[in-house]
């Protein structure tokens, strides 16, 4: 979906005019990858979403989009051959050839108050992504090397892709993901239609703007965008005044019924679906938020799961959430 001609690396602000990003009121469908990354942002210590899906679905356009709306800029990517050290900082090589030891952050410290982009997490070392993984989910960063101590508060908003056929993450690393989402080929024609549209007049009005210097059409998807992200802010502010006690115990109950490993499922649905309720301007949770936010709390943490499977929520998943939740989430 969409036009990407970025390449995996960290642009400057005069690169980014050059990149045609395509706005993020402009992305057609793709429903619950887009709640799942407003959902991190507003609640950070969800612990990062991984999007699975095959190639051309989407995913790096949607993240990057997504990432220009809210942050202003692209997200910091990480490369797939990405070394501890350029991960969470060490000496700066150039500067001790120079008998001058002086510390270089690494990508993480960079991403701080941003989107950090890691595609093909799969192929990434598993250590790698452990380190990344327990930022994300801490806030915090503290590295001990070359007889130096650093120590950082570092918040970003993680956001990981792979294609299952090219392998999956075990299941130790698929549960320290908050969220996961399958995205799926749009299937209608409608929809296919509507996205061919979308991208090729974005590009006709995207080169219109680099030589006129002015697009309406551009000009009022960036008013759409602007309208979004502040959406996103005030959950943001508000997600603390939602009150999410009367909602645990259902928590748990799902997360049991599910046979979710470990507790981790239900402090993800408890945050998600709180968030939730923070971005639709409520101060509760309720039966509506955890049915919508279960299977991507759930669906990567069940016994058994095979990582490599793309479509892990069936059916016979959803009578049971309904079974669970009542007759309210039937509404």
């Amino acid at each position: 979906m969409g036009v990407d001609t970025s390449s995996p690396v960290n642009n400057s602000p005069a690169q980014d005019q050059l990149i045609p990003i395509l706005p993020y009121s402009l992305i057609v469908g793709q429903k619950t990858l887009k709640l799942a990354l407003e959902l991190a942002y507003i609640a950070p210590r969800l612990g990062g979403v991984l999007l699975s899906g095959q190639r051309g679905t989407g995913k790096s356009t949607a993240v990057r989009a997504f990432a220009k709306m809210v942050y202003g800029d692209l997200p910091v990517t990480l490369p797939i051959n990405a070394t501890e050290d350029r991960v969470v900082g060490g000496l700066d090589v150039d500067k001790l050839m120079q008998s001058d030891a002086q510390w270089k952050d690494g990508l993480l410290v960079e991403a701080k108050d941003k989107l950090l982009y890691v595609d093909e997490i799969n192929l990434l070392d598993d250590h790698i992504v452990n380190i990344i993984l327990d930022v994300t989910s801490t806030g915090k960063l503290e590295v001990q090397r070359d007889g130096q101590s650093v120590r950082d508060d570092v918040s970003f908003t993680l956001v990981g892709t792979m294609n299952p056929e090219e392998g999956g993450l075990r299941p130790q690393l698929l549960d320290r993901f908050g969220l996961m989402v399958n995205v799926n080929t749009a299937t209608t024609k409608e929809e296919r239609l509507k996205i061919l549209q979308n991208v090729l007049t974005f590009e006709d009005e995207w080169a219109r703007q680099q030589a006129d210097g002015a697009s309406a059409f551009l000009a009022q998807a960036q008013e759409a965008d602007e309208q979004r992200r502040n959406a996103l802010t005030q959950a943001r502010k508000h997600f603390y005044d939602v009150e999410v006690t009367p909602a645990l115990e259902t928590c748990v109950a799902l997360a049991e019924a599910f046979e979710v490993e470990g507790n981790r499922g239900e402090r993800v649905l408890a945050m998600a679906a709180r968030a939730h309720a923070a971005l639709a301007k409520r101060f509760e949770v309720t039966i509506d938020d955890l049915r919508i936010i279960a299977p991507l709390a759930f669906q990567h943490r069940r016994m058994g799961v095979d990582q490599n499977q793309e479509a892990m929520w069936t059916e016979k998943d959803e009578l049971e959430l309904r079974r669970v939740l009542g007759s309210d989430s039937d509404k």
